[in-house]
């Protein structure tokens, strides 16, 4: 596996417009479920003993961005 970054950046033309197709997607949803499906498969031994560590790397970058984007608790603070 490899650390390389594969995103591809799509450019806006600069009078605004967007491009003429309609390019690939992902949202928070999609990241929550990939984190869910990786921890499933490393429970249940899908990958091997030397896979490991590059599985769990990218999970734990995976996990970091989402808790960095998730909303904050909604809790409401205690009046005084």
């Amino acid at each position: 596996m490899s650390d390389q970054d594969t995103t591809q950046v799509v450019s806006q033309p600069v009078d605004g417009t967007a491009p003429a197709t309609d390019a690939p997607q992902l949202n928070i949803q999609d990241l929550q479920n990939l984190r869910a499906i990786v921890d499933l498969a490393m429970r249940r031994g899908a990958f091997g003993a030397a896979e490991a560590t590059s599985v769990g790397q990218v999970f734990d970058r995976v996990n970091a961005f989402l808790n960095a984007v998730a909303p904050q608790d909604q809790t409401p603070a205690p009046q005084q």
